[in-house]
């Protein structure tokens, strides 16, 4: 077991080695232990960090909830572009990733993160969900001001729709994603109604 390995950008690196053990253990499989093991470090690293474990998974998950800020920006900057089913079919697939889908059950079962996350951050609760849902909300009132969705369209109850069919769609990855025509039959489904009639 190495106990003197020095990391450079440690906290970085040790988030990289959870990833890797929540991608390939899940939930259950990531323990201290089990991530200063694959970051080939020391178990005081961690500590030396952060307050303990939880403060670790809190910032983890904070972390990479603010990575998804980037697609959010993308999926606005695609507003009156191409096609509204087009643009969220490829929004849900990467808001949904393997990464964020491994981080909700761990935020779901663990109380003490939870609360951690919500100190953190008003709405924090459900870092990776409330994310994708901010995106979402925000593009399709972007495609209503541009008039491609219809004024009087609900879209506080699409956008649930969307998050929560879509986190569905994707949270058993075994053997892998749902196909890209399924994404996009389920989204097509969700905002018929409420997209008005745009060029093929």
């Amino acid at each position: 077991m190495p106990t003197g390995v020095h990391l450079r950008d440690a906290r970085q690196q040790l988030f990289d080695a959870a990833e890797r053990v929540l991608l390939r253990d899940g939930p259950n499989g990531l323990t201290s232990r089990a991530v200063t093991d694959e970051a080939g470090c020391a178990k005081g690293v961690l500590h030396k960090h952060f307050t303990d474990f939880d403060g670790f998974l809190a910032a983890l998950v904070l972390d990479r909830a603010a990575q998804l800020e980037t697609q959010a920006s993308a999926l606005r900057a695609s507003a009156g572009t191409g096609t509204i089913a087009d643009n969220l079919t490829t929004a849900l697939t990467t808001l949904f990733g393997p990464i964020p889908v491994a981080i909700i059950p761990l935020i779901t079962f663990r109380d003490e993160l939870r609360a951690r996350l919500r100190d953190a951050k008003p709405g924090g609760g459900i870092a990776i969900l409330a994310e994708a849902t901010t995106a979402i909300s925000a593009y399709l009132a972007d495609e209503r001001a541009l008039g491609r969705i219809a004024a009087d369209a609900d879209l506080d109850s699409i956008t649930l729709s969307l998050v929560g069919g879509g986190h569905l769609l994707f949270a058993d990855r075994d053997p892998g994603p749902p196909p890209a025509a399924t994404v996009s039959k389920f989204v097509t489904t969700t905002i018929t109604g409420a997209v008005r009639q745009q060029p093929a």
